[in-house]
């Protein structure tokens, strides 16, 4: 049983059983991660009717995303896991979108590109073949006149689907991948740095 959470394009959670999706609520608000999350929570489980207790990992979305809306997910799947005593599967949430066009029966080279403010764009690319969704590269950031592979399906996703980053989780489990990320992908430096040494001051 998985709690999914990821803010890194507008808010979603999702509770899934294995591959099936319980329940999930969504919403591509990107402004007001940190006052919804904590609704939503109780809301997908009280809409699946599953009790916090019955939950056994908890699946974050790791971005890429901006710094302050991806926090706030990562930080609601930490505290949520850490409450109930459960571990924290950190899944790369571009991974989500190539799963859900190849369950819908994509095939081929394809582009997932989210929004990353700042005249920037986000970008990872697939290669979706009849196994399963592979990242060839990325997650990447880049000017949107600079993204590569043109000549790939491209889709421009708006939100991220708690429930299919639930449904990645489970793949990874089942083929033994290891965890690639368990630091969120920002993808660029902070605009807070640590100060440097003060001044002398002579008379």
């Amino acid at each position: 049983m998985f709690l999914a959470i990821d803010t890194s394009a507008g808010t979603s959670v999702a509770v899934a059983d294995g591959d099936m999706v319980l329940a999930e609520r969504s919403t591509e608000d990107t402004m007001r991660h940190a006052e919804v999350i904590g609704e939503m929570i109780a809301g997908v489980l009280d809409d699946a009717g599953v009790p916090a207790s019955r939950i056994h990992t908890v699946v974050a979305g790791m971005g890429p995303g901006p710094f302050t809306g991806l926090r706030v997910g990562i930080a609601a799947a930490r505290a949520f896991a850490w409450g109930i005593d459960r571990p924290v599967v950190s899944v790369v949430s571009h991974d989500a979108v190539a799963l859900e066009e190849w369950s819908a029966g994509a095939r081929g080279p394809l582009l997932v590109v989210t929004d990353a403010r700042r005249r920037e764009v986000y970008w990872s690319s697939y290669d979706l073949d009849d196994d399963a969704p592979v990242r060839s590269d990325g997650p990447a950031l880049c000017k949107p006149d600079e993204v590569p592979y043109p000549e790939f399906e491209r889709i421009d996703a708006t939100q991220i689907s708690a429930g299919a980053l639930a449904r990645v989780a489970l793949l990874h489990r089942q083929s033994g991948m290891a965890e690639e990320y368990s630091e969120p992908l920002y993808l660029r430096s902070p605009d807070v740095t640590m100060p440097g040494p003060r001044k002398r001051v002579t008379p």
